[in-house]
């Protein structure tokens, strides 16, 4: 057996080295390495797939969600609504921008923002809602823009896990997640469904003026060479990334299917334990499985992960610490708020690896091992 990864890159590169290759020696000969053709491939192909009018690539994610902010001209005090059970970077660029968060609970099923509890924390000062796609569940959208829109408050989606995943409006309408709110954010880190081998991300709208504020301010705030019109920052793509993710980008639905695959293995695995709950599957939307996550009940989580650990199956607990107990969110009285489920959530989670080259003699033995440990 293939020793097993939490996110196997090798296996995923040998299958694709000749086209990678290939695409990055053309970048290397055309020496083009800050926007250059690649990239601007990229954007249009990412833009196609996507169903969305402009697509702006970045450097990363976090910048993504940071230049969202900056483009629709939040100041210092406005309130920011946020999930707290997310990854740092989705909250961390509130506080860096000066902006306050205010931390809402998720639902139990989908780990994702309680539309009921976005509701009860607007106030005149909300001034953006930024929903995450968490694990590669889509956050119940329509209930999000339907509250969003009556107050009329732009929402930034974050769409770093979930990139690919479909949302189905009770109307009978599909879009892609990222493309629903007023900004949709992404990230390519190298373990993302769809990953570079470095850093980078991307910004999507179909807002023209909002496109263009978002162009300039991921370049220096400039309307044209030199002549800077906004505050802005340095935050590009580069060439040899955009290269590897053109590559990629045709293959995302087909490494979507193969995290399906893997997660049906493992629902059936688990089904029906009392003391295992699977991931939710929504009928509204289409899970894309960029994490598979248990919830545990009656388990001791922390002694799983080492028991899976001594028998060479990693697992990680994404996020052990939400964001409004973090010690950097102190001052914004983080500790103050109240979200139960979130705080029960980060006790219990636990996920298993998931990627596109699991095969099925590695799925046997990562569930024979949780369900030894787990009788």
């Amino acid at each position: 057996m293939r020793p097993i990864q939490m996110v196997d890159l090798k296996q995923q590169y040998l299958k694709i080295k000749p086209e990678v290759d290939a695409a990055i020696h053309a970048v290397l000969d055309s020496v083009a390495f800050i926007n250059g053709k690649a990239v601007q491939d990229f954007a249009a192909s990412l833009a196609n797939y996507l169903g969305s009018k402009h697509v702006i690539p970045c450097a990363n994610g976090t910048d993504a969600l940071q230049i969202a902010m900056m483009a629709l001209d939040l100041q210092p005090g406005d309130e920011v609504i946020t999930p707290s059970f997310t990854y740092i970077a989705t909250t961390e660029v509130v506080a860096l921008l000066r902006l306050k968060p205010v931390f809402v609970d998720v639902d139990p099923k989908t780990f994702c923002m309680d539309p009921a509890a976005l509701e009860k924390a607007i106030t005149p000062k909300t001034k953006a809602i930024v929903p995450v796609h968490l694990y590669g569940q889509a956050a119940n959208m329509e209930a999000i823009m339907a509250i969003a829109n009556k107050h009329a408050i732009p929402v930034i989606e974050d769409n770093a896990q979930a990139i690919g995943s479909d949302f189905y409006f009770s109307d009978g309408a599909v879009k892609k997640t990222g493309t629903i709110g007023t900004i949709g954010c992404t990230s390519f880190f190298p373990s993302k469904n769809l990953g570079c081998y470095g850093d980078g991300g991307a910004i999507c709208t179909n807002d023209d003026e909002l496109a263009a504020r978002i162009r300039m301010i991921a370049n220096h705030g400039q309307s044209k060479r030199y002549y800077h019109d906004l505050v802005g920052c340095n935050s590009r793509l580069d060439s040899i990334q955009a290269a590897v993710l053109n590559v990629k980008l045709p293959l995302l639905d087909s490494y979507i299917e193969a995290r399906r695959k893997a997660a049906d293995f493992y629902d059936k695995a688990f089904a029906n334990h009392p003391r295992i709950t699977v991931p939710y599957r929504d009928q509204n939307n289409k899970h894309v499985f960029h994490q598979y996550t248990l919830v545990l009940e009656g388990v001791d989580r922390d002694g799983l992960n080492q028991y899976l650990a001594d028998k060479q199956v990693p697992s990680m607990i994404y996020y052990p610490v939400p964001a409004h107990r973090q010690q950097m969110f102190e001052s914004y009285g983080g500790s103050e708020f109240n979200l139960p489920t979130t705080d029960w959530l980060t006790e219990r989670v636990i996920s298993l690896p998931m990627h596109t080259e699991l095969d099925e003699e590695q799925l046997n033995y990562i569930v024979g091992n949780v369900l030894e440990y787990i009788k």
